[in-house]
């Protein structure tokens, strides 16, 4: 193979929403979160195996994802769109059975107006000033809104990747001040408020990240593994230089292996000169910049030329990798490119 494949785990992603939802009680429901393709990994094969799972209330970001989602699992499963009612979405949210998450006053005249009482939820701000109607819009408008009977009202966490962080409970104080009593479906957390403890929990939570492997959610199985085929292999000169701008200089003869993957694929340029691929559990440092189709990594230690070296695998997650480029193991997964030959495994690819 020319490109780098990756093996998405469809049991693991099963493994960890079960995982997710046997921590809540049983009057709770768990959702998936399956916005930017499923979290760079497909949405299509990630919502069926889901659904197939046992999931039926999905998230998206945006009505179009709602359009792409509700093409992949056919009418039943109830799909929230994050955004709410944009200008230009009611034909997708009304044919489509979308339920749009209304987060100002604009957005619920407008869903309203075009719609009537067609099926919508809220999302309410409780500090994270991002989304949602602000404690005074909501005390206006919460009679009328609660009256037409919303499937959902919600927040969302600012800091619960952080279990200590005192806008937890300050945030969980606001969301019961604004809703206690509403007599409707409600929802705060996502996979670290799910983390948190039940009385984070209420009717619905929403696994994102955690599902495919992600922290918080130190737990979970790897749902991601990518092998990328070495390209040529070369010895390197004490003195000789690897890479654009020379950054890499051998101190002693190396042998180095060119991998076919780089910043186009979602391998982030800022990992240049830090971690590591592996051959069998042995870690292979890079070494100098990665490129835009290419990593240089150093495999003198080895003692044969491997076809292909493992740069997501069981020695190094996500989070490892996110590490060394000094981000988050979100901004890696929703960053693989379109290139790498996708492989799907377990029982939820059928």
């Amino acid at each position: 193979m020319s490109t780098g494949t990756l093996n998405i785990d469809l049991d693991a992603l099963v493994a960890n929403w079960q995982a997710l939802d046997a921590k809540s009680a049983p009057t709770v429901e768990t959702a998936a979160v399956v916005k930017a393709d499923g979290y760079g990994l497909g949405v299509a094969p990630v919502s069926r195996a889901l659904a197939k799972a046992g999931v039926r209330k999905f998230f998206v970001a945006a009505a179009e994802e709602g359009a792409e989602l509700r093409q992949v699992l056919g009418r039943g499963p109830e799909i929230f769109v994050f955004s709410g009612h944009m200008a230009g979405d009611t034909d997708m949210i009304s044919d489509l059975d979308l339920i749009p998450l209304l987060n100002s006053v604009d957005q619920l005249t407008r869903h309203f107006e075009a719609l009537g009482t067609a099926p919508f939820g809220v999302q309410l701000d409780t500090g994270m000033n991002r989304l949602g109607m602000e404690p005074a819009e909501w005390a206006g408008v919460a009679e009328l809104v609660l009256g037409a009977g919303p499937q959902l009202v919600m927040s969302h966490l600012a800091c619960a990747d952080e279990p200590d962080h005192p806008q937890n409970i300050a945030q969980l104080e606001m969301f019961r001040a604004m809703t206690d009593g509403i007599g409707a479906p409600r929802s705060l957390s996502a996979t670290g408020g799910l983390l948190l403890g039940p009385e984070y929990h209420f009717d619905v939570t929403r696994p994102g990240v955690g599902l495919y492997g992600g922290l918080p959610f130190d737990a979970a199985r790897p749902v991601a593994h990518i092998s990328l085929p070495v390209i040529q292999s070369r010895v390197v000169e004490p003195g000789e230089s690897v890479g654009y701008g020379a950054s890499w200089v051998a101190e002693e003869q190396a042998t180095i292996a060119t991998v076919a993957g780089g910043y186009a694929d979602g391998l982030l340029r800022s990992m240049s000169g830090k971690g590591a691929l592996y051959h069998e559990g042995t870690a292979c440092p890079i070494r100098g910049r990665v490129s835009m189709d290419m990593i240089a990594v150093d495999i003198t230690h080895l003692g044969v030329e491997p076809r292909s070296l493992d740069i997501l695998c069981a020695e190094q997650g996500v989070d490892a990798l996110a590490g060394f480029a000094g981000t988050i193991g979100y901004e890696i997964l929703t960053s693989l490119g379109a290139r790498y030959r996708r492989q799907l495994l377990g029982g939820g690819a059928a």
